[in-house]
């Protein structure tokens, strides 16, 4: 696992109640997430049927897109 830098936010009584870390290593982190949602996603939905190419275009053009 790759170190990174964080700042420890702390109370009057100096326990630490937060951390800060850089935009960098935030968006690392939110990737991740992502990314292990999108396999676990995945993983779940092995051996369900698939949609053919014209299927999901038409699926996809009938999500709201906002």
């Amino acid at each position: 696992m790759t170190p990174f830098n964080r700042q420890y936010v702390t109370n009057e009584k100096n326990e630490r109640i937060a951390v800060q870390v850089d935009i960098t290593t935030f968006q690392k982190i939110e990737e991740t997430l992502e990314n292990f949602g999108l396999m676990k996603f995945i993983q779940e939905n092995e051996g369900s049927e698939s949609l053919s190419i014209a299927e999901a275009k038409t699926f996809y053009n009938s999500l709201d897109k906002k």
